[in-house]
């Protein structure tokens, strides 16, 4: 996650629920496909949700569109190390989340755009895995400003739309694929959330593997326990949130759309 303007960010916690009650944990799919702009963000969004369907038996699939080389406060990192960096880091958060490959895409950092390239490549992804369901950024999300989350959320919904018709990418000459469910994380408004109540502490070891962003995302700035302590407190603080939304102890929030 590279959001700028403050020393940390953390995945914000007031979420507005949608009006009516959410709805609560889908059926174990049996595959997944989550698709995050950077190197983080997929662990911040859905990573106890992930881990918890791993558990269950399903496989999960990582695609990370951009090479997260702005994901650093010092002017003078040097973007070739970050990004080697960051995918290392990003093949053991999902490691630890229970495994499954990961895919980068590999589009500048902050220059994401939803253009036609990138949508041909996501829906080809999306026809060669088959994903029941699919998670990814809310590009709706009020007052959102990092343009690559914005982006990275068109992109998902716009590539769900290519990969379902056939006449959308003929040229992969692959069978067209539908998912059941689409699940935006950071929700505008929340209406279905699953619970994680025994994953909290496997999202937290998985944002952890990412140490490149201690400084710049995390607030850990200098590597004391009390930092540690205050960003594991702020994430378990922001599933208990969004938890409450569906009255569970612990949970994470999503907007789920069906009619794909």
């Amino acid at each position: 996650m590279t959001d700028g303007g403050t020393r940390a960010r953390i995945v914000p916690v007031n979420d507005l629920p949608a009006r009516g009650a959410p709805t609560r944990d889908l059926h174990v799919p049996v595959s997944v496909l989550a698709i995050g702009a950077h190197p983080d963000d997929i662990e911040f969004g859905c990573g106890a949700t992930l881990a918890k369907w791993a558990a269950a038996g399903a496989v999960l699939h990582h695609l990370v569109l951009t090479d997260g080389a702005k994901g650093s406060w010092d002017p003078a990192q040097d973007a070739s190390a970050l990004i080697a960096s960051r995918k290392e880091e990003q093949r053991r958060a999902a490691a630890l989340l229970g495994g499954g490959d990961v895919t980068f895409l590999g589009r500048i950092d902050g220059e994401l755009r939803n253009d036609t390239s990138t949508r041909w490549e996501v829906s080809r992804l999306l026809r060669l895995i088959r994903p029941d369901v699919v998670l990814g950024h809310d590009p709706w999300r009020r007052y959102r400003l990092h343009p690559d989350h914005r982006a990275a959320g068109f992109i998902v919904t716009d590539s769900i739309v290519a990969a379902r018709d056939p006449h959308f990418f003929a040229d992969q000459e692959l069978m067209p694929h539908r998912p059941s469910a689409l699940l935006l994380w950071e929700a505008d408004e929340a209406n279905h959330v699953e619970d994680v109540t025994d994953f909290v502490e496997t999202k937290i070891a998985a944002l952890l593997a990412h140490e490149s962003q201690f400084a710049s995302t995390m607030g850990i700035e200098g590597g004391g326990t009390s930092e540690f302590e205050a960003f594991t407190a702020q994430i378990r603080d922001q599933l208990r949130q969004h938890g409450g939304i569906a009255d569970l102890p612990y949970g994470e929030s999503f907007h789920l759309m069906t009619e794909l």
